[in-house]
C-alpha cells in the first residue's frame, strides 16, 4: 500500500476513536456552549450493560479517560527518554553514562504492571497519577532504545568533524544524532502508545486510576466480558475503538516513515 492510502487509511482509523473521545461527552447529550445539547437521541441502540446502563451513554463518555491518560503517558516518557538518552549516547563521560543509565536498568527489572499495583496500594492516583505512573514504568525502556538509536549515529565522523567545529551540545545531540534516529524513534512510538494503552486498560480492569462503576472504555471491556455471549456489544464496542487506536496509529506512524527521506550517511 502506498503511503498516502496508508496514510489516509490510518487518518480515518484512527479519528473515529479520537473523536468518540474528545466529543463524545457532548453527543451523549451534555451541555455544549451556551447550554445546547448535542445528543444523538434516545434508545438503547447498543442494549445496555450488566447492570442496565445504556451501552452508547457509556461508550460516549467512556473514552475520553483511557486516550488521554495513554496519550500523556507516551509524552511523559519521551519528555524523560529522549535527553537521558541522547546524553548516554553522545557524551564521552563513561562516569555520566553509567549514572544516567543504571538506574533505570534497576527500574526496568520490576515488573511494569507489579510496580503500578504497589504504588496504587499505598496512594489512590487518578487518571493524572496513573499516566505519571505508566510514564515511569515506560522510561527505562523507552532510553534504552533512545540511547541504542542514537549511538550509531554519534560515532560516525561527522559527529567529530561537529564537535571540532566548536557546535553546541544542542546541534549535536539533537541536530544531527536525533534527527538520525528519527525514524528508529517514530518506530518505537507507535509500538509504545500499544503497549501504553494495553497497561492502562489492564491497570483500569484492576481498578487503578478509574473507579470500578467508571464510564471507560477499559473497565467495560472487564465489567461486561462475562456476558460476553448475551450482550456483546458492550465487550465489542469498546474492545474495537482501542484496537483501531492502535491500528489507526501504527498506520500513521508507517505512513510518515515511508515518506521521510533517509538521512543516513547525509553531511550534517
Amino acid at each position: 500500500m502506498r503511503a498516502p492510502r496508508r496514510f489516509l487509511l490510518g487518518l480515518t482509523i484512527v479519528a473515529v476513536p479520537l473523536l468518540l473521545a474528545l466529543l463524545g461527552p457532548l453527543a451523549a447529550g451534555g451541555p455544549g456552549p451556551r447550554g445546547i445539547s448535542f445528543t444523538l437521541g434516545d434508545g438503547h441502540w447498543l442494549g445496555t450493560d450488566f447492570v442496565g446502563r445504556d451501552v452508547r451513554q457509556q461508550v460516549l463518555h467512556g473514552g475520553r479517560t483511557v486516550v488521554l491518560t495513554a496519550l500523556a503517558a507516551t509524552a511523559l516518557a519521551y519528555l524523560v527518554a529522549l535527553p537521558v538518552g541522547l546524553a548516554g549516547a553522545v557524551t564521552h563521560a563513561r562516569w555520566l553514562e553509567e549514572l544516567l543509565m543504571r538506574p533505570l536498568d534497576v527500574l526496568l527489572a520490576v515488573p511494569s504492571l507489579l510496580l503500578i499495583l504497589l504504588v496504587a496500594s499505598v496512594f489512590s492516583p487518578g487518571a493524572a497519577g496513573l499516566a505519571l505512573l505508566v510514564a515511569l514504568v515506560n522510561v527505562p525502556d523507552a532510553a534504552r532504545i533512545v540511547r541504542a538509536a542514537a549511538a550509531e549515529a554519534a560515532a560516525r565522523p561527522a559527529v567529530e568533524a561537529l564537535r571540532m567545529q566548536g557546535e553546541t551540545w544542542w546541534r549535536i545531540a539533537v541536530g544531527y544524532v536525533g534527527r538520525s534516529a528519527l525514524r528508529t524513534l517514530a518506530a518505537d512510538a507507535g509500538i509504545r502508545l500499544t503497549g501504553v494503552l494495553y497497561l492502562v486498560s489492564t491497570a483500569a480492569f484492576l481498578g487503578v486510576g478509574v473507579a470500578p462503576d467508571a464510564s471507560d472504555w477499559a473497565v467495560m471491556v472487564d465489567r461486561n466480558r462475562t456476558g460476553l455471549f448475551v450482550q456483546p456489544w458492550a465487550v465489542v464496542v469498546p474492545a474495537l475503538l482501542i484496537v483501531a487506536l492502535t491500528t489507526g496509529t501504527n498506520l500513521l506512524f508507517d505512513a510518515a516513515l515511508a515518506k521521510s527521506p533517509r538521512r543516513k550517511g547525509r553531511r550534517p
